[in-house]
């Protein structure tokens, strides 16, 4: 279930934003960025929703259009889930979903996110997320990719990469169709990067978690580093 919040204020995914945050954190969000629209990714958002309904203003959910149009189409769409952007009204609305255009990058809050396409079996995005103080890259769910290292190495300020890793190498055969990454493929999709800074794996499948900790560490590559639920990182 993955949810990153950033500066207090902006989440990257809602897969975890209701059970993670208490009460007063939610009410301090006011943008969600969504990678794609599969469930482990926003899970959270209607319970969000109705935690700050209300509010002032609306939270922004910013994507590519593919995304929020699923987003729409399959979950806020007054059978599975009201749809906040017309609740308490229009005028009103808890929710604003705003698209990213193609080739655009979405500002706010003194952050800017710049989608990059990703090879997952739906529209997926991962993000270059930068502010002054420097970029961070988030991979999404993918599985080999370039454009992720391109990405990477656009950003002459990047401090780390966010990579998920969903599988052990035994279950290579549904990495591949479901689109995912393995430890085997760590070393050679690295190797597609000049860029030599810390890479926090996340997105481990409860089942295969123990496998991927015993095969990330036979790569004996120092800077892959696992993601704790809690874990705070500053850059």
């Amino acid at each position: 279930m993955t949810t990153f919040l950033i500066n207090g204020t902006t989440a990257l995914d809602a897969g975890a934003l209701t059970p993670v945050l208490s009460l007063a954190e939610q009410r301090r969000i006011d943008r969600v960025v969504v990678t794609h629209a599969h469930f482990d990714h926003v899970a959270t958002l209607p319970f969000f929703f109705e935690n700050v309904f209300g509010r002032r203003t609306p939270i922004e959910i910013a994507a590519p259009a593919p995304v929020l149009s699923a987003l729409r189409r399959h979950l806020f769409n007054d059978a599975l889930w009201p749809d906040f952007t017309r609740l308490p009204s229009r005028r009103r609305a808890t929710v604003r979903f705003r698209p990213i255009g193609p080739g655009k990058e979405y500002r706010a809050a003194g952050l800017s996110f710049r989608p990059v396409k990703v090879n997952h079996i739906v529209p997926t995005f991962g993000y270059l997320v930068s502010a002054d103080s420097g970029s961070v890259l988030f991979s999404g769910d993918t599985g080999p990719t370039a454009a992720l290292w391109k990405a990477a190495d656009s950003a002459d300020d990047l401090k780390a990469i966010f990579l998920e890793v969903s599988f052990s190498n035994a279950q290579e055969a549904v990495a591949r169709v479901s689109k995912h990454m393995i430890p085997r493929y760590l070393k050679a999709e690295l190797a597609k990067t000049a860029q030599d800074v810390p890479v926090y794996l996340y997105h481990m499948k409860p089942p295969s978690a123990a496998a991927i900790r015993r095969e990330v560490k036979a790569l004996k590559m120092p800077r892959l580093r696992f993601l704790e639920e809690g874990q705070i990182l500053r850059f």
